[in-house]
């Protein structure tokens, strides 16, 4: 929709697309928050594993259902805009600035994440609403900052697609920054660990 409706104009694109990726986010994360914690994203879910607060078999559940509601939400989201539902991304996001910023993006995520968990648990659906929002425009990659949507991304070439070349690097950038926020979270807050 904001590809349509932004008449070439990039930053308004980017605009639309933040705002209700942010929002949506923090709507989700109520709803589901109490079913599952609301792990949509496989860095996050191999962040609580690896900080033994959620097993490995529920995890790779969680991963494989993550992966799967992904490209689900992106099929469906081209029924809903009459696109060819199998395409893939021409949008080229890579090199090193982007692949950083996917690292950046991802650490800063956890330890959102992290730092609302362990002091104001309440406040982490909008923490993250607010910095998913925010990290769109302070990294040069926009922030996917999760493996199973950097995949579905590759899946639309629309204004959010990335080429599937880039999925890999963007997706290993990802999971550096989830173990840093892993190592440096129990710095941080080991009172809570």
């Amino acid at each position: 929709m904001a590809q349509r409706l932004a008449g070439g104009n990039a930053a308004l694109a980017l605009l639309c697309n933040t705002i209700p990726t942010g929002a949506i986010l923090a709507v989700l994360i109520l709803t589901f928050g109490p079913l599952s914690g609301a792990h949509f994203n496989p860095a996050v879910s191999l962040a609580f594993a690896l900080r033994r607060e959620l097993p490995w078999s529920t995890a790779a559940l969680y991963i494989a259902a993550q992966l799967f509601g992904a490209v689900a939400g992106v099929w469906a989201a081209h029924l809903m805009f009459e696109l060819p539902l199998w395409q893939f991304s021409a949008t080229v996001r890579a090199g090193p600035g982007q692949w950083f910023a996917e690292g950046i993006a991802t650490f800063g995520l956890l330890l959102t994440i992290f730092g609302c968990s362990a002091n104001t648990p309440s406040a982490v659906p909008y923490a993250v609403g607010l910095y998913i929002t925010s990290a769109y425009w302070f990294t040069a990659s926009t922030s996917f900052a999760n493996p199973a949507v950097t995949i579905a991304r590759s899946l639309s070439d629309t204004f959010a697609g990335i080429a599937p070349a880039g999925v890999a690097p963007f997706i290993a950038a990802q999971l550096v920054g989830m173990l840093a926020a892993v190592v440096l979270s129990r710095w941080l807050w080991r009172q809570y660990s």
